[in-house]
């Protein structure tokens, strides 16, 4: 029997375009691709890893409370020096505990996701 495989970690956000850019400044990479489905609701892809993309999707409501998913990404190098670049491309801090290795920012439309040391 054949497994499922992921293919996408979709984000809802209210404007694609520029989540997307934003996401593609964090991790380095570019858009793959762009659609609007029948619903014209418009859709943006960014690489990451393999197969496996990040789609940002249109909506209309803000992101509300905490995310149920989210992304943790590792720093290049100096987690000081990364926390620096994201908050200056748009993130905002939301929690450091000293008790953890992980520090918590949201993206420019709320969406919460970890930063830890490098790997």
């Amino acid at each position: 029997m054949t497994a499922a495989r992921p293919i996408a970690v979709a984000v809802d956000a209210r404007d694609p375009e520029s989540l997307a850019a934003y996401w593609c400044a964090v991790l380095g990479t570019d858009v793959v691709r762009r659609w609007t489905d029948a619903h014209d609701t418009p859709y943006v892809e960014i690489g990451l890893v393999g197969e496996v993309v990040l789609l940002f999707q249109a909506v209309a409501e803000p992101t509300a409370g905490k995310n149920r998913v989210h992304l943790d990404v590792a720093a290049p190098g100096d987690q000081e020096a990364e926390l620096g670049r994201l908050v200056g491309l748009g993130a905002t801090v939301l929690d450091v505990a000293p008790d953890h290795p992980w520090v918590v920012l949201a993206d420019p439309e709320g969406n919460e996701f970890c930063v830890l040391p490098a790997r």
